[in-house]
């Protein structure tokens, strides 16, 4: 049995969601950050990093959610969620990797700029470039986008993973009408009965 620890809102949707759509059995575990819950001792244990996504899985616990994207779609059969073709797979890492790279950093800067610096100042020159950062990065994003889906006309695990970070566009001061792919995206994956079930799930 797989366990996903999850926050809502956060950047584990995209495996919930993915969970969803695999067909795997599965149980959903939330950690509330408003309480903390990820620095306590009992989440600690699961994941000392204290940060979700977590899967608990029968041989140990997976994090990051390239990773953990990477591991469900491989567990799902094959071409369900990820390419099978070896270089069309990397090129789906890639995508993935972009997004945990560049773009989750930076909305972090708005966020948890203290995880970069203890001076005031610096973490208010960091948060003042999100909405910039952001928008560059969604434009490059866009100017790949070729097909309804990430990869194409074939629905990967990069889908969840790009429709949970351009939920976060408008807390960080741009409109994803701007990007009209990836708004044509964003309300596909909005009408998936997986995205669907795992929302409600959130709460």
């Amino acid at each position: 049995m797989l366990t996903l620890h999850t926050s809502p809102g956060s950047c584990s949707r995209a495996s919930h969601i993915a969970l969803e759509e695999s067909g795997l059995d599965f149980d959903i575990r939330l950690i509330d950050f408003a309480k903390a819950d990820q620095r306590q001792p009992a989440f600690l244990a699961i994941n000392p990093k204290g940060r979700v996504p977590a899967l608990a899985t029968d041989q140990g616990v997976l994090t990051e959610s390239p990773a953990i994207l990477a591991y469900i779609a491989a567990l799902a059969p094959a071409g369900l969620l990820a390419p099978v073709d070896p270089f069309a797979f990397a090129r789906m890492q890639a995508f993935n990797l972009y997004l945990a790279t560049t773009i989750h950093v930076a909305h972090a800067h708005g966020r948890r700029a203290s995880r970069w610096s203890d001076d005031a100042a610096a973490q208010s020159s960091m948060a003042a470039k999100v909405t910039q950062n952001m928008r560059d990065g969604f434009a490059l994003i866009e100017g790949g986008l070729n097909g309804d889906w990430v990869m194409g006309d074939a629905y990967t695990v990069a889908d969840p993973y790009l429709f949970t970070f351009a939920a976060w566009l408008d807390s960080d001061g741009v409109d994803i009408a701007d990007f009209p792919k990836v708004q044509a995206h964003f309300e596909r994956m909005q009408a998936r009965p997986a995205v669907i079930r795992a929302l409600a799930a959130e709460g």
